[in-house]
C-alpha cells in the first residue's frame, strides 16, 4: 500500500513505491507516507548510475502511520545499486524503516544534509531496578551482513571513497554502519541518542571519521543500579579494521564511548586484528563501562578526555600500543591492561581515580582459549614516563607482570603509590624522580582534518544525565517525569524534565505528594506509594512551546499535554501458586 500525503504543489518528481531514479534531478517536496515490504530486499526507491545527484528538496519520506511503535517498523526505504558510482542524495528526511539507506557496492558515494532519525529500535526489556539479558547487543559476526537486523539510518557495504557529512540519525537502535569499507570521510554528523550504536565499522580500513557528535548512544544502564552498557557505543571497530583515523568526536554518555575488538579471525588465529587506529582528541567521558575498550591489537589512543568512567582505558591483550597524553580523571581504574606487551603510558594526567594505572595477567589461560596458544599472551614490557597521577586512591597497582620502566612520572597525593602483588618481576623505577621533558610530533594523517577542537556540547554532563527509557536513552526535548529513586524510607524521587515550558500536576493514583518543586523545568516531586490494588500513576499537564516527543512527533503548544509516570500493579500469584 502507498499513500501520499503532499503539501502545496512543487516542481519535481513525485516519490512512489517502486520508483527507480537513473538521472540526476530534484525531487518534488512533500510529506510522502510510503509503507514498505517487509524484505530488506524489496526496496521502496532504487538509484542506479554514474555521476548522478539527486537533490530530495527537503522531501519526507515517512514509513509508517504508527511512530509510538518503532519496534514494529519494517523494510528498506532507499537502496543505491551495486555498481553505481559518483552519486549525491542531499536534502532527504527517512523515517519509520528498518533501515532508511543502504548502499552496496557504490563508489564516491555522498550523502549529505540528511535526516534518518526515528527509524528502527527495538523495545528494552531491562528496568530501574535490574538489568535484562535480552537487550544486549553482538557484532561479532557480519560476515553474511548480520548487521543489517540491527538496523541502520545509513547501512554501507562494499562502497569505497564515501563522503557522509552533515546528516542527522538520532532516535534509532543504530544511526551508521559499514562493512568493507575505505577511504570513507565522515565528518560534521549529529548522530546521538540511539539505543545501540552511534558509527558501527566492520572490516574497514583507512576512513576518516572525525568532528561527529556520537554522544548518548547506550542502553543497560541505570543510575546507582547496574552500568554495564550491553555492548552499545558510541563508535565501534570490529573484525580486521586498521589504519582509520578517529578524531575531534564527542562520543560521551555511550555504552562505550570507543569500542574496539580484533575480531573471530584474531581469535581463531592469534593473526591480524583491529590496527594502527590513530583515536585523538575525542571526547569519551562519562561511559558506564569503557571509555576507551582496544582488545587484541596494536593503537595509538593520543590527547582524548575520558573522564567519569568506570575504567578510562581498558586495553585487554593490546600489544605495540601508545596510551599518551590523555586527561583521564575521576574513573573507577584509570587504564587497566590484561595481558599487555610493549605499551607506553606517557604524558598522561591521570587524577582522582580508584587506581591510576593497573597492569595484571592471569597465571593460566583457558584450555580452550585459541589465541593464546598461538601468541604469547605475558604481561611485560611497559613505558610509564613523565605521567601526573595524583589524587588516586592507588596509583600504581601490578600483577603477574615484568619488565616495567618507570621514568619521571610525578605522583603527589595518593593514599598508595604502590599496591604489588605476585608474579611481578624486573621494575626499574630508578629514574622515577628524575624529570623528564617529552613531546611528540603529530601523525600526518592528522593533516586533512581542518579542526582542532571538538563539536559544541549543549547537554548537561555527568552519568546522572543518562536516563534509559524503555525506547532508548532520554534526550532532553521533552517532558519527561522521571523516577530517580525511592530511598530508605520508602520516598519516590522523582525529576520533572523538559526543554522549556511550565507544568502542573493534573491527577494522581496510589500515591501522596509530600514534597513538589517550581512548576518549570527541571524540577522536582516527592511522594510516597500508598497502599492500593490498581494502577499507581502521577499525572502532569504541559503547558509550553511545541516539542518532538520521544517518537520524532511534532507536539504543537498546548495546555491539556499530558506525561506521567506509571508503576504497574505488583502481580501476586494466587495461594498455591508458583
Amino acid at each position: 500500500m502507498a499513500i501520499c500525503f503532499t503539501s502545496t504543489a512543487q516542481t519535481g518528481e513525485r516519490l512512489k513505491a517502486g520508483l527507480l531514479i537513473t538521472k540526476s534531478m530534484q525531487i518534488e517536496k512533500a510529506v510522502y507516507l510510503l509503507e514498505a515490504d517487509s524484505s530488506l530486499q524489496m526496496p521502496l526507491i532504487r538509484i542506479a548510475g554514474k555521476n548522478l545527484e539527486v537533490d530530495f528538496n527537503q522531501a519526507i519520506l515517512n514509513g509508517t502511520m504508527h511512530p509510538e511503535q518503532p519496534d514494529l517498523m519494517q523494510g528498506l526505504a532507499i537502496r543505491i545499486e551495486p555498481g553505481s558510482e559518483n552519486i549525491t542524495i542531499k536534502n532527504l528526511s527517512v523515517h519509520g524503516y528498518k533501515i532508511a539507506v543502504l548502499a552496496d557496492s557504490v563508489k564516491q558515494l555522498s550523502i549529505v544534509h540528511c535526516n534518518f532519525s526515528y527509524n528502527w529500535r527495538p523495545q528494552l526489556f531491562s528496568a530501574r531496578e535490574k538489568e535484562d539479558e535480552r537487550d544486549w547487543m553482538s557484532y561479532h559476526h557480519n560476515e553474511a551482513g548480520e548487521w543489517k537486523k540491527q538496523g541502520a539510518g545509513i547501512y554501507l557495504s562494499h562502497c569505497n571513497n564515501a563522503f557522509i557529512n552533515d546528516n542527522i540519525i538520532m532516535g534509532n537502535q543504530c544511526a551508521l554502519m559499514m562493512t568493507n569499507c575505505e577511504n570513507a570521510k565522515v565528518y560534521n554528523n549529529n548522530f546521538s541518542f540511539n539505543s545501540g550504536l552511534g558509527i558501527g565499522l566492520y572490516r574497514c580500513s583507512n576512513n576518516l571519521i572525525y568532528h561527529n557528535q556520537l554522544d548518548f548512544n547506550v542502553r543497560g544502564f541505570s543510575l546507582g543500579k547496574y552500568r554495564r552498557g550491553q555492548d552499545s557505543a558510541g563508535i565501534l571497530i570490529f573484525e580486521q579494521s586498521s589504519d582509520n583515523v578517529f578524531a575531534y568526536n564527542s562520543a560521551t554518555h555511550s555504552g562505550d564511548g570507543f569500542f574496539l575488538w580484533a575480531g573471530q579471525y584474531s581469535m581463531d588465529t592469534g593473526k591480524g586484528g583491529c590496527n594502527n587506529n590513530l583515536i585523538y582528541g575525542n571526547d569519551f567521558s562519562y561511559a558506564p563501562t569503557n571509555g576507551v575498550e582496544l582488545t587484541f591489537s596494536s593503537n595509538s589512543v593520543l590527547h582524548n578526555r575520558i573522564w567519569g568512567c568506570d575504567h578510562g582505558i581498558w586495553g585487554g591483550y593490546s600489544f605495540d600500543s601508545d596510551f599518551s597524553d590523555n586527561k583521564i580523571l575521576h574513573n573507577r581504574i584509570g587504564i587497566a591492561i590484561e595481558h599487555g606487551q610493549a605499551i607506553n603510558i606517557a604524558m598522561n594526567e591521570i587524577k582522582y581515580n580508584g587506581t591510576a594505572i593497573k597492569l595484571w595477567s592471569n597465571q593460566k589461560q583457558s584450555d580452550d582459549f585459541a589465541y593464546a596458544k598461538f601468541r604469547n599472551t605475558q604481561s611485560k614490557n611497559y613505558w610509564i614516563a613523565s605521567n601526573s597521577i595524583e589524587e588516586n586512591k592507588i596509583a600504581y597497582q601490578l600483577v603477574g607482570t615484568d619488565t616495567v620502566v618507570f621514568s619521571g612520572n610525578k605522583k603527589t597525593g595518593n593514599e598508595n603509590d604502590w599496591k604489588i602483588g605476585d608474579r611481578v618481576s624486573e621494575l626499574d623505577s630508578s629514574k622515577e624522580l628524575e624529570f623528564l621533558d617529552l613531546d611528540y610530533q603529530k601523525d600526518k594523517r592528522l593533516t586533512p582534518i581542518p579542526y582542532n577542537d571538538l563539536p559544541e556540547q549543549l547537554f548537561p554532563q555527568g552519568m546522572q544525565e543518562i536516563r534509559i527509557t524503555k525506547w532508548g536513552p532520554y534526550n532532553f526535548e521533552y517532558p519527561i517525569l522521571w523516577l530517580k529513586q525511592v530511598d530508605s524510607n520508602q520516598v519516590y524521587h522523582f525529576e520533572v524534565l523538559g526543554k522549556k515550558g511550565n507544568w502542573k500536576l493534573e491527577s494522581l493514583n496510589g500515591f501522596e505528594i509530600i514534597e513538589q518543586g517550581a512548576d518549570s523545568f527541571p524540577s522536582k516531586i516527592l511522594a510516597k506509594a500508598k497502599s492500593q490494588s490498581g494502577d499507581q500513576f502521577i499525572r502532569l499537564n504541559y503547558m509550553g512551546p511545541e516539542f518532538i516527543d520521544a517518537f520524532g512527533v511534532l507536539q504543537k503548544a498546548a495546555t491539556a499535554l499530558v506525561f506521567e509516570y506509571k508503576e504497574l500493579p505488583k502481580i501476586i500469584p494466587a495461594e498455591g501458586g508458583k
